[in-house]
């Protein structure tokens, strides 16, 4: 399992970083020169492909917790949704486009259910449809809306602080955790495990916060202090959904982590709060 976590997770890291990376020298976004008017195109076709397996996963989850998942629906609005802000680069109706997407989505939702299933499960399969497009979709685009509206050096900075979070969770937690942050949800977690989150978080943070000068240190300090905390109540998130599954993880597609949601699920529940963030301070 750590083997694997440490292989995988090492492999995952250099091709997410030369991914923006690159993405940023495109658009101009990484250099001195002037910055074209359509920034993040490869993370948007990214967030594309990542869309049909997180929703698989997604739908496989409700499945076993009794509730059908809409995947021709889910999956487009999902991919909608979670490029929204690179589309408003050229609408530039970024309210509207999110207002249309969401409203449409729902009464498909409704239509399907009501032609396929007519009232059997309707509250279930309705409110897990209405999920997924929430969770996959809306809380995804603000990835997007950060890497668009700050540039690929604090988008990386969002990422690390989050993800080096999730790393300093179970290094600590697993070399000394004894007492239980959330038994009935997850049991694994630990306080100990959240003091190595919070302590990964804030050196990361500074880190970046020194080398780019994106900040002054005691505001990168608070930041990785705070979503430490946010990101493991993403976390928490996800493993609520699998715990009503049954299920240890979303799917077995990445080794050593379990699925793609195992992967990205602290990032999904503190995205909106880092944008927000971002937009106050910097």
């Amino acid at each position: 399992m750590l083997k694997y976590r440490l292989i995988f997770g090492t492999l995952m890291t250099i091709g997410f970083i030369a991914l923006i990376l690159f993405d940023g020298w495109l658009d101009g976004s990484l250099n001195s020169q002037k910055p074209t008017d359509i920034q993040a195109t490869l993370l948007a076709i990214f967030l594309v492909i990542v869309a049909v397996p997180v929703n698989l996963e997604f739908a496989a989850l409700a499945a076993n917790a009794g509730a059908k998942i809409f995947l021709p629906i889910t999956i487009t609005a999902t991919i909608l949704l979670s490029t929204g802000w690179y589309w408003a680069q050229f609408f530039q109706t970024a309210a509207l486009f999110f207002t249309f997407i969401i409203c449409f989505s729902a009464l498909a939702v409704f239509l399907w259910q009501g032609v396929k299933y007519a009232g059997v499960g309707a509250f279930a399969n309705c409110g897990a449809n209405l999920l997924a497009i929430i969770y996959l979709g809306v809380l995804t685009s603000f990835i997007m809306a950060i890497r668009v509206e700050f540039g690929p050096v604090i988008f990386l900075m969002f990422i690390f602080v989050i993800k080096c979070s999730d790393i300093g969770a179970y290094t600590l937690g697993r070399l000394f955790g004894k007492h239980k942050f959330s038994p009935v949800i997850s049991p694994k977690k630990t306080w100990e495990g959240m003091g190595g989150a919070v302590l990964f978080a804030a050196v990361v943070a500074s880190i970046f916060a020194l080398v780019f000068d994106i900040m002054p240190l005691w505001q990168a300090v608070v930041f990785g202090v705070v979503f430490a905390f946010i990101g493991q109540l993403g976390d928490l998130a996800e493993s609520m959904f699998k715990r009503a599954a049954e299920q240890k993880d979303s799917s077995n597609t990445v080794p050593g982590f379990g699925g793609i949601l195992d992967v990205i699920d602290s990032l999904l529940g503190s995205a909106v709060f880092a944008y927000l963030f971002f937009r106050i301070f910097l």
